[in-house]
């Protein structure tokens, strides 16, 4: 019989970097008296001027052969009393450590500026990351917003590794000024750098392990379904409903954006159309073939701003004719409704699965107490759904997790990836 696979995560929130390193170190220890295989540790930016320290600190007291990690302005863990706990913009750290028997974990650290071209064939990226596609890798990436090339790395490990899920975040501070830190540690090259203020560190991990995910983007459709029929870089300039009359006249087949929205608006309720003046979202669709869209089909993009004068709408991602989109509306009832709802579908599809082990969550910097008016929600709702496992991550400057076959950065969302053996015999 195979070996299970052990997790355990601590959390501490004690305003001292010493003394909080030390407990999550004993009450990880204490959860998992095997040797751990890998380690993953949140920070929280309250410790900014002290990040160069974490890892010697760690190295101290900690035995372990991968570790990786970044900082964050909200930190998330298990507490004391084994309860799931989001701290806020407050000193915290949170380490998990895992057992993974018959479980390769690769590190890796990527500098924005030694990414291939995208022309590249997928072997540039294959010799980049070290791991074959054949090994069926999945990936945990944690990188800093402003020199990753994050969209460009998704996109080629995606083209490398086109079945592999693949999770993260960028790391995030609570006050402008702050440096953002990212952390690595590999027991086979411990002299490589430790300490990075740019680029990516992650792990693949392939062999006897799944890692399953949840993208939890917390907005509702409003109106109808369009297509893009007029497009700029990320500007929509004309729109069309999918169904169009084949009597309508050219006015009423394409139209700009911005009226069109207002036409949606002018329908909604008076509760949506206050929520419509900061909450307001444009979805994409991703899958280009399918033809009826529901939950899940969009990803979810900001709008950017708006031209008044020819109708016209910036949006947060590229767009071109013949896409599909709806405009969305987000609150904290639909963030829970949306959540809850891939919670029980996930509950149910693993039904009969015992074996899951641990989890992380990416949560948006726009969650958390600022969206629900009570702490740690997103992170009960996760227990009181999969039950009372290991839970660490942070509050993200932009989360990453798949949607329609592709994985994306995301806003406003929360992404967990939940560890399970893959073999039990």
């Amino acid at each position: 019989m195979t070996n299970p696979i052990k997790w355990a995560n601590a959390l501490s929130t004690r305003p001292s970097l010493e003394a909080a390193i030390k407990e999550v170190v004993n009450r990880v220890g204490r959860s998992l008296p095997m040797p751990a295989d890998l380690g993953l540790v949140f920070i929280s930016s309250a410790y900014a001027s002290e990040y160069s320290r974490l890892m010697p600190l760690l190295e101290e007291q900690l035995s372990v052969r991968v570790l990786i990690g970044c900082g964050g302005s909200g930190i998330i863990g298990m507490n004391a009393q084994g309860e799931a706990e989001e701290v806020e913009e407050a000193p915290a750290l949170s380490l998990s450590l895992a057992h993974l028997p018959d479980v390769r974990v690769h590190p890796f650290y990527i500098n924005g500026e030694d990414l291939p071209d995208l022309d590249s064939p997928p072997d540039a990226w294959v010799n980049l990351i070290g791991v074959t596609p054949q090994e069926q890798p999945q990936f945990i990436l944690l990188a800093d917003p402003f020199s990753s090339s994050i969209n460009d790395l998704l996109q080629g490990l995606d083209f490398a590794y086109p079945g592999s899920n693949k999770v993260g975040g960028l790391a995030s501070a609570n006050a402008m000024g702050v440096q953002n830190g990212l952390f690595y540690f590999c027991e086979q090259t411990p002299q490589a750098k430790s300490f990075h203020r740019e680029g990516t560190v992650g792990i693949a991990l392939s062999g006897n392990i799944v890692l399953e995910t949840i993208v939890a983007q917390g907005c509702r459709p409003i109106g109808q379904t369009y297509r893009v029929t007029k497009g700029e870089r990320n500007i929509m300039l004309e729109l069309s409903a999918q169904e169009t009359r084949e009597s309508a006249t050219a006015e009423e087949q394409s139209r700009p954006p911005l009226v069109v929205l207002r036409d949606i608006i002018q329908n909604l309720s008076e509760a949506d159309r206050l929520l419509a003046q900061n909450s307001l979202f444009v979805g994409i669709a991703r899958d280009e073939f399918k033809q009826q869209l529901g939950h899940g089909d969009f990803l979810i993009r900001n709008m950017l701003g708006v031209d008044p004068k020819v109708g016209a709408i910036a949006i947060g991602d590229r767009v071109r004719p013949g896409q599909r989109i709806q405009f969305h509306l987000r609150d904290a009832r639909t963030s829970k409704e949306d959540l809850e709802l891939l919670l029980q579908y996930h509950q149910q599809r693993t039904a009969d699965a015992k074996d899951t082990t641990g989890a992380l969550m990416f949560s948006c910097l726009g969650r958390g107490e600022g969206l629900y008016g009570k702490p740690n929600f997103d992170s009960q709702l996760f227990h009181q759904y999969l039950g009372n496992i290991p839970l660490g991550g942070f509050f993200c400057n932009g989360e990453i997790g798949p949607v329609g076959g592709g994985t994306f950065l995301h806003g406003y969302t929360s992404v967990f990836g939940i560890c399970r053996q893959l073999d039990q015999k």
